[in-house]
C-alpha cells in the first residue's frame, strides 16, 4: 500500500542527531525528509534554556548536539502522540539561536525566514535552519513516532518535548554556508534543488 505520507518530490533523508559535518552537504532549497528525535521548543521554553545556559554555561537536558523544532503539539489524538503538529514562526525565536548554536545546537525547524543574525551564527557553527510546511499540523502528526515530555511540563503546549520523527517532510531554509531560500526567493534567482518557492 503506499504512503501516503511521503511526497513525490525526491527528498535527501537526513537522521538526527547530527553533526555539523553531517549537514555541510546540504543546499538551501534542498527537500529533505527528517528522521530521529528532536525537541519541540517555542518562546517560553526558549527563555527557559537559556536563562540555565546562562546560568550553568551549558546546555540543560542534554540538548547539546541535539535539534529544536519550534512547534508546540496538541494532545495525542486519532492514534498519534500528538494531534498536531504545527511550526511556529521562527523569527519569533531569533532572539535566542544564536546563543543556542554557539552552545551546541545542530540544527532548528521552524516556518518562515530569519535574521541575519541567526544565518550568520548558522555559518559560524556549521547549523542548518529547516523549513517545514505550515497549515498541513495534522499531517505533519503523521510522522511523529512518539512524544516525551522532557521539561516544563507546566507550559503546556509550551514543554520541552522529545520527538521521534519519521520522515518529516522539510527544506532546507539555511544551510551551514549561509545560502538563504527566503533571501533567494526575494532576489528571484533560481534556488538550489530545482525548486523556487517555499510556504511560510
Amino acid at each position: 500500500m503506499k504512503d501516503d505520507r511521503h511526497t513525490d518530490i525526491p527528498a535527501t533523508e537526513v537522521r538526527f542527531p547530527a553533526s555539523a559535518e553531517s549537514l555541510a552537504h546540504l543546499k538551501a532549497g534542498d527537500a529533505v525528509a527528517l528522521s530521529g528525535p528532536v525537541f519541540t521548543a517555542r518562546d517560553a521554553t526558549h527563555a527557559r534554556i537559556v536563562a540555565e545556559l546562562e546560568r550553568d554555561g551549558m546546555l540543560p537536558h542534554r540538548l547539546a548536539g541535539q535539534t529544536l523544532f519550534y512547534a508546540g503539539p496538541t494532545p495525542p489524538a486519532a492514534g498519534r502522540p500528538a494531534g498536531a503538529v504545527g511550526p511556529t514562526t521562527a523569527s519569533r525565536m531569533d532572539v535566542f539561536t544564536p546563543a543556542l548554536l554557539a552552545a551546541g545546537i545542530v540544527a532548528t525547524i521552524g516556518k518562515g525566514p530569519r535574521s541575519t543574525e541567526v544565518r550568520a551564527a548558522c555559518v559560524e557553527h556549521g547549523a542548518v535552519y529547516f523549513v517545514a510546511v505550515g497549515g498541513a499540523a495534522a499531517l505533519l502528526a503523521t510522522h511523529v513516532l512518539s512524544a516525551e515530555v522532557i521539561a516544563y511540563p507546566e507550559l503546556g503546549t509550551e514543554a520541552l518535548v522529545r520527538f521521534e520523527l519519521d520522515r518529516l517532510p522539510a527544506f532546507v531554509g539555511i544551510d551551514s554556508h549561509g545560502a538563504d531560500i527566503y533571501e533567494t526567493v526575494a532576489t528571484g534567482a533560481d534556488q538550489p534543488g530545482g525548486h523556487r518557492g517555499v510556504s511560510a
